[in-house]
């Protein structure tokens, strides 16, 4: 073993057979064997003349004891050859204490030691593997631990983005919002701008308190990320270093990547409240342009149903046998009001009940009566419909309306120098929806009773009778 190892040889030829560690104060006696002068001075207590060599059993006398420096001198330069070679190595695997080479690991301690501390030290009955093999075991569960931890920081990268994406969306709604509160305003400024304000605060209170909940989501998910982050750097960076400083604190490090547990967002609800209502002021100004519409029954499909007071329209059970003028529509089974509109303001009101199906809105004095009917504002039509259950502005595309409460009245607004169609929801006194272009020529309004669904849609539209205390006289 010697000749294989010539440091070893060294380091044993330094080695005190007494304390089994390097000679400190080694003294020579008679025999030609060397000691620790405190080790063989233990050995010779109780005895007043001679004692015998711990080796050979000669008898030695105790004043023949004479200091070796030689081999003190050749002790410590086994020392620094010892650390020198283990720094060769590019490890730090000397005991500080013992100076020999770290080769056990103990378990319990979970801390380096060399074979003197395991045999005369606190870890004579601890649990020690071999250094090199502690390293290797732990290295795996190391890299083992990794893998949960990126698949963590990836969840939570994730969810940061998809909430960073709903921020912006949240923000989108707001602004659009913003722009139809506004844009209501501008109609009845002079009458409501208290109103305005006090919505459009309680907007900015809804989106502040509601952005601060997602945004302090995403700062949560971002310092899960960081430190996330941080532990994977840390883990990453252990595993590249020496065995020693690898095995430092080894445990504590797995058991806080075994307890990393990503703590998902508070769910945030971004379904905007309907903030946007009519005031009673707002309403009563409504009523101010009220105007009287009756439907003109030369213009309705033969399949519709009139009353005689031509405010009801349903859809009869059979085609009547009626004239085919060029005003009637024919295949649509719709109606106009017998009104013709070419400027000013003009608001009027339809009961819609609990029908499944019903169109309404204006249309241009112009539109082709025969034939495919298209409902947009290119073709003619500002319209807004109702089909089982979903409530849409017939653009292009069409724009689904978010309605919170079902309307069995609808108002139907028309200032037609500023351009606007607006339509109210009058059960809640809610906004739906307000059309925006340039008219020409006259303006009609236009009903239509919807298909039967069985009988959840015979129900006729009526229109609603003008107030009597409802100006009328309040436009061009």
């Amino acid at each position: 073993m010697a000749a294989d190892n010539p440091l070893e040889s060294l380091q044993e030829e330094a080695t005190c057979p007494i304390c089994l560690e390097y000679f400190k104060d080694p003294v020579i006696i008679e025999c030609g064997h060397n000691f620790c002068r405190a080790c063989i001075a233990q050995c010779s207590e109780g005895s007043d003349t001679a004692v015998s060599c711990p080796q050979c059993r000669a008898t030695v006398e105790q004043g023949n004891l004479r200091p070796n420096r030689q081999l003190a001198n050749m002790v410590e330069m086994v020392k620094r050859l010892s650390l020198q070679a283990a720094k060769g190595a590019g490890e730090e695997r000397v005991c500080g204490e013992h100076q020999e080479t770290l080769k056990l690991f103990c378990e319990e301690d979970q801390t380096s030691v060399c074979v003197v501390c395991h045999l005369f030290r606190a870890h004579r009955e601890h649990r020690v593997v071999p250094i090199k093999e502690a390293a290797q075991e732990y290295k795996e569960k190391l890299q083992g631990a990794l893998g949960p931890l990126r698949k963590e920081l990836e969840e939570a990268l994730a969810l940061m983005s998809a909430e960073e994406e709903e921020i912006t969306e949240w923000q989108g709604k707001v602004q659009n919002r913003r722009e139809m509160i506004a844009g209501e305003f501008n109609k009845l400024h002079t009458l409501l701008r208290e109103e305005e304000q006090l919505l459009l605060q309680s907007l900015e209170e809804e989106e502040r308190e509601t952005l601060q909940r997602l945004q302090e989501n995403v700062t949560k998910l971002s310092q899960q990320s960081s430190s996330l982050q941080q532990l994977i750097t840390e883990i990453e960076e252990k595993c590249q270093q020496p065995i020693v400083e690898l095995l430092k604190d080894v445990k504590s490090t797995l058991s806080r990547s075994e307890n990393v547990k990503l703590q998902e967002p508070e769910a945030v609800s971004t379904d905007l409240e309907n903030v946007y209502k009519i005031s009673l002021d707002m309403w009563e100004a409504l009523q101010r342009f009220r105007v009287d519409v009756t439907l003109d029954p030369d213009t309705a499909n033969p399949k519709l149903v009139l009353s005689e007071d031509r405010k009801r329209v349903r859809l009869g059970a059979k085609r009547q046998d009626l004239p085919d003028n060029p005003e009637r529509f024919d295949p649509c089974v719709c109606v106009l009001g017998a009104e013709e509109f070419a400027g000013g303001r003009r608001y009027w009101e339809v009961e819609v009940g609990d029908k499944t199906r019903w169109d309404l809105g204006v249309c241009r004095e112009s539109v082709s009566r025969k034939g495919k009917v298209t409902y947009t504002p290119e073709d003619g039509y500002w319209v807004v419909w109702l089909r089982d259950g979903g409530y849409k502005a017939c653009t292009s595309p069409s724009i689904p309306l978010p309605v919170s409460i079902r309307p069995s009245r609808v108002g139907i607004f028309l200032d037609y120098e500023a351009g606007e169609v607006s339509f109210y929801n009058m059960t809640d006194k809610s906004h739906l929806f307000t059309f925006t272009c340039t008219f020409s020529g006259k303006l009609r309004p236009y009903f239509h009773p919807g298909l039967s669904a069985g009988a959840t849609n015979a129900a006729p539209l009526i229109i609603c009778p003008v107030p009597a205390q409802a100006g009328g006289n309040l436009f061009p």
